[in-house]
């Protein structure tokens, strides 16, 4: 199994049990992680807080993997994501996210998704 493998089995199952502790093992201890609407988180510590932040977002979620590939020390997985938010609203939403591989571990990870599916259109 890749370590792009290991990442997206890791996420599913902590978007399934609300537990990223096994997702947070698989990053190095230098790792930065960033996506579209925070800052860049650092360490183990930071990568902690992102995927805790992450699923505090949600009431359930859950990635479904369309494409990944691995090569030359980076990952990059296409996916769709459904659920609803902590509102009650449903929630579908599709991106992609990159990691950087060093030694086995996440050294970085990026992701880019439509950040629009998370805007509630105003009523007329």
């Amino acid at each position: 199994m890749t370590t792009t493998e290991e990442f997206m089995s890791a996420l599913q199952h902590a978007e399934s049990s609300k537990d990223p502790s096994g997702l947070v093992a698989l990053h190095a201890g230098d790792v930065t992680l960033s996506n579209l609407t925070t800052r860049t988180w650092k360490g183990t510590d930071g990568a902690q807080a992102f995927w805790e932040s992450y699923l505090s977002d949600f009431e359930t979620i859950h990635s479904e993997f369309t494409h990944h590939h691995e090569s030359g020390g980076q990952g990059v997985m296409e996916w769709n994501a459904t659920g609803k938010l902590k509102n009650g609203d449903d929630i579908n939403y599709r991106g992609v996210s990159i990691i950087e591989i060093e030694g086995g571990k996440v050294g970085a990870f990026r992701t880019y998704y439509d950040s629009a599916a998370f805007v509630k259109p105003v009523a007329e």
